[in-house]
């Protein structure tokens, strides 16, 4: 796991005052924070806390009501900057869209030569590897289970070999093994990577995350070191002390 000691090392995603509004409900206020290059960072709240949109802001593909973000020193918001992002940033959203009727490994030539993957098929090979793919490569992506879309969603977002990945709960649907394997490829990414992961589960936090973001109702209720969030208290406690009652009382976390 990457080492979060080093404040001289960049900031390489920020978020500066965002705030979504969908007519009177406000979705995010004023959320703030910063991950710094070679970190693995969570972004921990109970369901509806507003993780899925913040990630949609970073990653440009939702317009924040105030606030802006920055990935890699680039706005997102802005068409010009995002299509440079897009060479340099790997997202998986939760639930992310697949072509059902390819196989895996035509999805990956497809989307390989869209992106103009330089040694295509060499990263094919790369990431089939990485998310162990091999038994299904040839099947069509409509008749795999679940957790095998999601690790070739997984392997989709990698393929250009990225510098910065958001992944939107990585690990929905997989079963104990593939959420095993899941969290050991994160950590090893986040070895040359910087990773930001959003979650409810407080065990893939402590699993694999070097700094985290605890947001509750739109708003961020922590942001620092795993070891400092917890202090001298479980995870658990803390959380439900951040998140508020409504976290507890809708058991929301795994």
């Amino acid at each position: 796991m990457s080492s979060n000691d080093d404040a001289s090392r960049p900031v390489t995603i920020r978020a500066e005052g965002i705030s979504k509004v969908y007519g009177d409900f406000v979705a995010l206020h004023d959320v703030s924070f910063s991950v710094r290059k070679g970190t693995i960072a969570a972004f921990l709240g109970p369901n509806g806390a507003g993780k899925s949109t913040t990630m949609k802001i970073l990653t440009g593909y939702l317009a924040p009501t105030a606030g802006r973000a920055r990935m890699l020193g680039l706005d997102p918001g802005q068409a010009d900057e995002r299509h440079t992002l897009a060479e340099k940033l790997g997202y998986l959203p939760e639930n992310g869209p697949l072509y059902p009727d390819m196989t895996p490994y035509e999805l990956f030539e497809f989307v390989g030569e869209v992106r103009s993957v330089p040694n295509l098929l060499g990263a094919i090979d790369r990431v089939v590897g990485q998310c162990a793919l091999e038994s299904v490569l040839h099947k069509p992506i409509r008749k795999l289970s679940k957790g095998f879309r999601q690790r070739v969603g997984m392997a989709n977002a990698l393929l250009h070999d990225p510098e910065v990945l958001v992944l939107d709960e990585p690990t929905s649907g997989l079963d104990p093994l593939q959420i095993r394997e899941v969290r050991g490829l994160i950590r090893k990414l986040g070895e040359s990577k910087t990773v930001l992961l959003s979650t409810h589960i407080l065990q893939e936090v402590e699993a694999v995350a070097d700094e985290v973001i605890v947001v509750a109702e739109g708003r961020v209720a922590f942001t620092g070191s795993l070891d400092e969030l917890k202090g001298d208290r479980t995870l658990e406690e803390r959380f439900y002390e951040l998140a508020g009652d409504k976290a507890a009382k809708r058991k929301e976390v795994a």
